[in-house]
C-alpha cells in the first residue's frame, strides 16, 4: 500500500495541507494501536504497521520536495542515492554563487544579495514545471513531464544546500 492509497487520495505532486491534516487525524483515530488492545495479535500488528506508515506518509506529504521525491520513486523515475547529472549551465551558475559565498565572509549585505539571487533562481527553475506540479493527473501527465520535475527536484536540492550555507 502506497501513501496515497493509505490516505485514500489520488497520486499528486502538490497536496492541500488543510484537508491533508484532517484526513491524517481521521486515519490516526482509525488505526491508533490503543483501539486494538483487545483484538487479536494479527489485528494489533496490522494497526501498528498502518499507524507507523501513516505517520511516515504524513511527514512526507507535509514537505513538498519529499512529496515530489516520493511520487518520482513511486513511478520508478528516481532512485535513492542516484547520481543525477545536471545541465552544465546550471552547475556553472551554482558554482559562481558558491564562490561568491566563500568571498562574502561576514558581509551581511552580500549574503543578503546572494540569498535574493538564489530565491530568484529557485523561482526560475520552478516556472517550467509549475503547471506539471500543480495540475498533475495520474495517467495524463507524461513520463517526459515527470522527468522535467525530476530535474527541477535535483536543481532545488542544490539550491537548498546553498541557502543552508548562507544561513550559517
Amino acid at each position: 500500500m502506497n501513501y496515497f492509497e493509505l490516505f485514500e487520495i489520488p497520486v499528486q505532486l502538490k497536496l492541500e495541507s488543510k484537508s491533508l491534516g484532517e484526513k491524517f487525524f481521521q486515519l490516526s483515530r482509525k488505526f491508533h494501536p490503543d483501539y486494538f488492545v483487545g483484538k487479536e495479535e494479527m489485528e494489533q500488528t496490522e494497526a501498528l504497521e498502518k499507524s507507523a506508515l501513516l505517520n511516515k506518509a504524513y511527514r512526507t506529504f507535509q514537505n513538498p520536495d519529499e512529496t515530489i521525491k516520493y511520487v518520482l520513486q513511486l513511478k520508478g523515475l528516481l532512485e535513492e542515492e542516484e547520481k543525477y547529472e545536471l545541465p552544465p549551465d546550471f552547475l556553472m551558475e551554482v558554482l559562481d554563487i558558491n564562490e561568491q559565498i566563500m568571498d562574502a565572509g561576514d558581509d551581511p549585505e552580500l549574503k543578503n544579495r546572494l540569498r535574493h539571487q538564489v530565491d530568484n533562481l529557485q523561482s526560475e527553475i520552478y516556472e517550467p514545471v509549475k503547471k506539471i506540479v500543480e495540475y498533475y493527473q495520474e495517467g495524463a501527465t507524461s513520463e517526459k513531464e515527470l522527468l522535467q520535475v525530476k530535474e527541477y527536484y535535483y536543481k532545488k536540492k542544490y539550491l537548498l544546500r546553498i541557502k543552508k550555507q548562507l544561513s550559517v
